[in-house]
């Protein structure tokens, strides 16, 4: 009987060819693991109306952890889903299944290093060492949307808005609304779990990305809750910046910043920012942890020009993995695959075509997969 059970998760498509490369590195190290396939993506939603099917959502309660790909996410309408033909008459909306296990599990850590390895070609500064840590269970992907508003919200707004509200003399048809919901737990305890991060490994300060200067009541929350954490860890620097002028000092100075935490929508914009400066999405590892579950991918999406062709970076996803390592407690295997991966990177002989180079998809793992067996 296997130590762990691994929910297998390739999704839609270059999903598949990531997540080939990185069993190949697990076999490698040698994970004591059974890997359970899900199913789970567009291909599901064209076929079921559910991109997230209940049989997936029941396998994440019996395992370990999960290994996720990529995933289509496409604003899909109750009307446009009518040219499905399997959802003819149903009036479904398509929602991104990844959104929805990270709340469905309370997955509300998503955490997302970005590291520069020594020869990576694509590095904007050599040696940039940038831990995001983005709430993501709340704020504006929430999922409380109205388009078109209803009467009784419109209403409701007429009463209570500004008089200058540009919606106010509109049509219900003619404008939408998202609500950006925070909390005070949701934000104590994604600001907690940076600080906790930043103690465990000896970093010195974490940034808090906001805008409260505008959005005074969600970011307002959110940056108080901030301030009242940040007291429990005194040896720690906190600092603070509005998100339009963090994405400006990163450029600048990458070498300042050490943690950064930020509610859901500004942690998803900063840590692409950031990713783009260690080699770009092909780099991007991340985490959806929660309590019980987590859940590790690729930041990059599915890439369906590409799928099939076993043309694209793993690294990301291979990097995904040793973060699943390190929080089954599997540190040895962890620190294996990341410096067999740094190993190949400033080989340079093995590179992708996003690194200028004309290997394969399995050409990386393989390789990787070669520093761990010497």
């Amino acid at each position: 009987m296997s130590k762990y059970k691994i929910a297998w998760l390739p999704g839609d498509g270059i999903g598949k060819d990531v997540m080939d490369a990185t069993k190949i590195v697990l076999d490698a190290v040698k994970l004591d693991a059974e890997y359970i396939h899900g199913d789970i993506g567009w291909e599901f939603w064209c076929k079921e109306g559910d991109a997230f099917p209940q049989r997936t959502v029941d396998l994440l309660k019996n395992v370990d952890a999960a290994m996720f790909g990529a995933i289509t996410s496409k604003p899909v309408k109750a009307a446009e889903s009518e040219l499905v033909p399997a959802l003819k008459g149903k009036g479904l909306v398509y929602r991104s299944p990844i959104v929805r296990m990270r709340q469905l599990f309370d997955l509300y850590t998503c955490l997302r290093p970005c590291k520069g390895y020594a020869g990576n070609p694509l590095n904007f500064k050599e040696g940039i060492d940038i831990v995001v840590f983005r709430e993501n269970t709340e704020d504006l992907y929430a999922g409380v949307e109205f388009n078109p508003v209803p009467q009784e919200l419109a209403d409701v707004l007429a009463k209570i808005s500004k008089p200058f509200a540009p919606f106010s003399d509109l049509p219900l048809n003619q404008f939408a609304i998202s609500c950006k919901v925070n909390t005070q737990k949701g934000s104590e305890r994604i600001v907690r779990a940076a600080f906790d991060f930043a103690r465990k490994n000896k970093r010195k300060k974490v940034t808090v990305v906001h805008k409260a200067n505008v959005v005074r009541a969600t970011d307002g929350l959110f940056f108080e809750a901030a301030k009242k954490v940040a007291k429990e860890f005194p040896e720690i620097q906190m600092d603070d910046a509005n998100v339009d002028a963090i994405c400006m000092w990163l450029l600048k100075n990458p070498y300042n910043y050490d943690v950064l935490v930020a509610p859901n929508l500004y942690g998803d914009i900063i840590s692409d920012l950031a990713a783009q400066m260690v080699g770009g999405l092909g780099f991007g590892c991340s985490g959806n942890i929660g309590e019980k579950l987590a859940v590790f991918e690729p930041s990059h999406g599915s890439a369906p020009k590409y799928a099939g062709q076993y043309k694209v970076n793993p690294i990301a996803t291979i990097l995904a993995a040793k973060m699943m390592l390190d929080w089954l407690g599997e540190t040895e295997k962890a620190t294996r695959i990341e410096r067999a991966t740094a190993s190949v990177i400033k080989d340079g002989r093995v590179r992708t075509y996003d690194m200028g180079g004309t290997s394969s998809t399995l050409d990386m793992a393989n390789a990787i997969a070669q520093h761990l067996a010497d």
